[in-house]
């Protein structure tokens, strides 16, 4: 079972912490404060460092004022950023029921998550309802929002035949440069146990690395330390400890 960046929490609001810290070679319940880092992935990454004379550049338009008038020193070209990847759509599963139902289960980053529809799921994980403009501002404000979709075909012509239906969601904030944070990992109870959490959370992270992004860290439940394990993540890397603040009134 997953749950708020954990496979089977019971809250989204207080979990286990469990920071899973992705880094790349050369480039809610009380917590339990463990912290967990991801093995160093063997993946290589061109980093480009910004030249000296581009802070130079900045101090002189600072400090050059001929004739009493401002001059305005522009920085040397940096190099022009990459695209970012389109959103992947990748069919983890098909089969085909008893009833010839045709079902394809899909993980898409494109972020297409109906806020009813995450609430229904919720439900389904036993997680706490949260207010919904809240839910809705959490994955907007998100740098990626990963879901799983079931997509179910009855025999016989037309599209009304065709239902979609969400069954696994995750997200992840960042800085957009160095550093991601994964949140909000579920999947419905009746698709557990088929390795969709698993696959969830590493098409994630492969979307992050896609995007350069080096250092991947999330919460959990303790009772997921394991699953989180087994995926590579380990705990308190370099002794790194994980640190909480609660409000106090």
């Amino acid at each position: 079972m997953l749950s708020s960046a954990s496979v089977a929490s019971s809250s989204p609001y207080h979990i286990h912490f469990l920071a899973c810290h992705f880094q790349v070679p050369n480039r809610s319940l009380p917590p339990s404060n463990v912290f967990f880092g991801l093995m160093p992935a063997k993946r290589r990454v061109n980093v480009f460092p910004l030249r000296a004379s581009f802070w130079d550049s900045i101090r002189s338009s600072f400090l050059k004022n001929n004739n009493n008038s401002t001059q305005i020193t522009e920085p040397p070209p940096t190099l022009m950023e990459e695209e970012e990847p389109l959103p992947q759509e990748i069919v983890l599963l098909e089969r085909t029921q008893p009833d010839g139902t045709f079902e394809q289960i899909i993980f898409s980053s494109s972020g297409d998550v109906d806020v009813y529809e995450l609430q229904a799921l919720c439900d389904k994980v036993g997680w706490p309802r949260r207010p919904l403009t809240k839910v809705a501002a959490s994955l907007r404000n998100s740098y990626l929002v990963a879901t799983l979709h079931l997509i179910s075909r009855s025999p016989g012509p037309g599209k009304g035949n065709e239902r979609k239906q969400l069954i696994g969601m995750a997200r992840a904030t960042s800085d957009h440069a160095f550093n991601a944070t994964i949140w909000d990992v579920l999947v419905d109870p009746s698709y557990q146990g088929q390795g969709l959490g698993k696959a969830l959370v590493e098409q994630l992270i492969r979307a992050l690395l896609q995007r350069d992004i080096g250092n991947i860290t999330l919460f959990a439940d303790s009772k997921v330390v394991d699953f989180y394990r087994n995926l590579g993540f380990e705990a308190d890397p370099e002794g790194i400890k994980g640190m909480f603040w609660y409000p106090r009134f």
